[in-house]
């Protein structure tokens, strides 16, 4: 089966007070460094694989560079990445090819460098339309600048855009929210993205909140109950418009679908590389039905060659990974396909938590799919908990 391939590019411009990824702002000396790692790391990607004990096929569907920021790369360091896929990867002609961007950040030249590189999908950090929304919490760019990178964009024949949306950010009202989902039916795209602020210690907005203070206009955070109506406020506008929500955050017009994405929540392989990547591919052992492992989360640790972390995936826990993540997908989760796979006898493990959910109104069946309802997906995390054994959630 093809891969998805992954590559992590923690840089950015700025650091957004609510971000809680392994990103941030780095001095431009360290750039060409990091890239040389990552392509180094997929010259020996067969190596990787063997250590890791995973059955590696060179072939891919899809290419994602996410961050932080790969827009911000020197034009020849960002070249020099997809160079080095093309020599050690076959690409297929129909492949899916998206990088992230902030707003701001796509000059003509570096359209051009994506053009020439064959990215034909973009994804953009917009978060919010409304210039005081994102100005509260470090973005750089505005309104006025996310129309022309999007017209910039089109013009090169990259029309596969994706709008990237925060429920819940500082100073965000209902009707602050109504011009940023407007905005983003009216530009057109074919893919949209809605998140609900995440409130943890990971991130500077998230620990102030926590702490009940006011640094990062934490005090004008809606409270929870809002976020969860301006979330739900999307998903029907959204809808409404035809950009139909396929997974809990994704939101596509027909055949738009992130390929790549897919292949998380529908358990395909996928390789990643860079710092804090993860990978998933079928197990060499008999024993495991998968294996995954992830590089470090720190950069100071990956550029010098930290170690992989490895998991091995049980033929229990795949069953409860195949529950977990493909309940993110609208369309839910096939029984009859999961008892074909993992038997009969595993499915009606789950039976009495499926029919508990059933009767508390946050999922529903049809013949043999089980899917979320709508307030099931805004309490998907504690539907999620049900599914994952306590030995597992330990490891």
């Amino acid at each position: 089966m093809p891969l998805g391939l992954y590559i992590s590019v923690p840089f950015c411009r700025t650091k957004c007070s609510y971000c809680n990824f392994a990103s941030d702002v780095f001095s431009r000396t360290i750039f060409h460094r990091y890239v040389e790692r990552v392509c180094s790391d997929m010259e020996r990607a067969n190596s990787i694989a063997d250590q890791m004990g995973g059955q590696l096929d060179r072939t891919l569907d899809s290419i994602y560079l996410g961050g932080g920021t790969p827009t911000i790369l020197d034009i020849t360091e960002l070249e020099r990445l997809f160079v080095i896929i093309s020599q050690n990867f076959e690409l297929l002609p129909n492949a899916e090819v998206t990088v992230e961007c902030a707003p701001g950040t796509l000059t003509p030249a570096i359209v051009e460098a994506l053009q020439r590189s064959g990215v034909n999908r973009v994804s953009l950090g917009v978060q919010s339309f409304v210039d005081q929304e994102a100005a509260a919490v470090g973005r750089l760019h505005s309104r006025t600048v996310v129309l022309a990178d999007m017209a910039r964009l089109r013009a090169a024949g990259i029309s596969d855009i994706n709008i990237d949306l925060i429920a819940g950010l500082p100073r965000q009202t209902p009707k602050s929210w109504e011009v940023s989902i407007a905005e983003t039916i009216a530009s057109g795209v074919p893919h949209a993205s809605v998140y609900m602020l995440e409130v943890d210690e990971d991130s500077r907005l998230g620990r102030e909140l926590i702490a009940g203070g006011t640094r990062y206009h934490a005090h004008f955070v809606p409270q929870d109950e809002v976020t969860a109506d301006l979330y739900e406020m999307a998903c029907e506008q959204l809808d409404t418009s035809g950009v139909r929500q396929y997974e809990i955050s994704n939101f596509a017009r027909e055949s738009y679908g992130s390929r790549h994405n897919l292949k998380y929540w529908t358990r395909q392989p996928y390789l990643g590389f860079g710092v804090d990547a993860h990978s998933m591919l079928p197990s060499r052992d008999a024993e495991n039905e998968a294996v995954r492992f992830s590089t470090p989360d720190s950069l100071e640790e990956y550029v010098v060659e930290g170690p992989f972390k490895r998991t091995p995936v049980t033929s229990h826990a795949a069953l409860e990974e195949t529950f977990f993540l493909g309940l993110r997908l609208s369309r839910g989760v096939d029984l009859k396909k999961v008892a074909a796979k993992f038997g009969r006898s595993a499915v009606a493990g789950f039976a009495e938590t499926i029919s508990e959910f059933v009767e508390s109104g946050l999922m529903e069946r049809e013949d043999s799919w089980i899917r979320l309802t709508s307030r099931g997906r805004l309490l998907s995390n504690e539907v999620f908990e049900r599914f994952v054994s306590e030995e597992v959630a330990r490891g």
